[in-house]
């Protein structure tokens, strides 16, 4: 039976390349974002893949309760399905200041999407995830490993692998498996694309990898599809880092 994903973000960076990945591997896909993912899911279609796109936003509780509809409606009509086989948390917001200049706001909106978010996506979906569903929740190398200015967005990553263990636990009665994606230095558009558009913070951090250069997106997008695939169905609640060896 083929298989059906939901990921989060999907519409750039790791979500997108996620949403490649796993539909070159012949899962269907159901790409969400806030703005929707139609890009994406054009890309995947043309490509001989399957897709629908729904909007979401994982910091708002009224969006993920419309996502929910949306998801169970949009996999009904297209393939007959009533249940989710993989969820890939991915969504995130990336709060780097030093800690004179950390609002509460700030904090509140980090938590709300990085950890918040996936907890209650999860709960919303719950009863309509498949027995022996895959959740791969994308955390940060910065959970491991200390840079100036990272605090918050560094302990929501924490957070959230705490989360990973814990449902891990709880869900694997059910067969579930749950683990978490620890992505290194990666050159996408996140925080602005800021790694992405600087030669020079990208040899920095090039220098601080065991193989000597930031990773992208397929690095990262290939590593959760092995994830989510059999040869991994004896590893749960693991964190597992896609780093090159950053900072060993």
């Amino acid at each position: 039976m083929t298989r059906i994903a939901l990921i989060t973000g999907s519409n750039r960076g790791l979500g997108r390349a996620t949403a490649l990945a796993l539909a070159r591997n012949q899962i269907r896909v159901v790409a969400a974002s806030r703005d929707g993912a139609h890009d994406v899911v054009e890309e995947i279609v043309a490509s001989g893949g399957e897709a629908i796109a729904v909007r979401l936003d994982v910091a708002d509780l009224t969006s993920i309760e419309a996502a929910r509809v949306a998801v169970l409606a949009g996999i009904e009509k297209e393939w007959s399905a009533s249940t989710i086989d993989v969820l890939v948390n991915n969504a995130g917001v990336g709060l780097f200041a030093p800690l004179g200049d950390i609002a509460a706001e700030d904090f509140d909106a980090t938590f709300s999407t990085n950890v918040r978010g996936p907890l209650f996506l999860t709960q919303a979906l719950l009863p309509h995830l498949s027995e022996g569903a895959r959740i791969v929740n994308v955390s940060s190398s910065l959970s491991r490993h200390s840079s100036p200015a990272t605090s918050v967005y560094a302990a929501s990553k924490k957070a959230l692998e705490a989360l990973t263990r814990s449902l891990a636990l709880e869900l694997g009665p059910r067969g579930i498996r749950v683990n978490s994606i620890a992505p290194g230095p990666t050159a996408t558009d996140f925080n602005g694309g800021a790694m992405r558009d600087s030669d020079a913070m990208r040899e920095f951090l090039s220098g601080q990898t065991a193989l000597g250069r930031v990773g992208d997106p397929d690095d990262i997008a290939d590593a959760i599809s092995a994830l989510v695939s059999h040869e991994f169905r004896w590893a749960s609640g693991e964190r597992i880092e896609v780093s090159g060896g950053v900072l060993m």
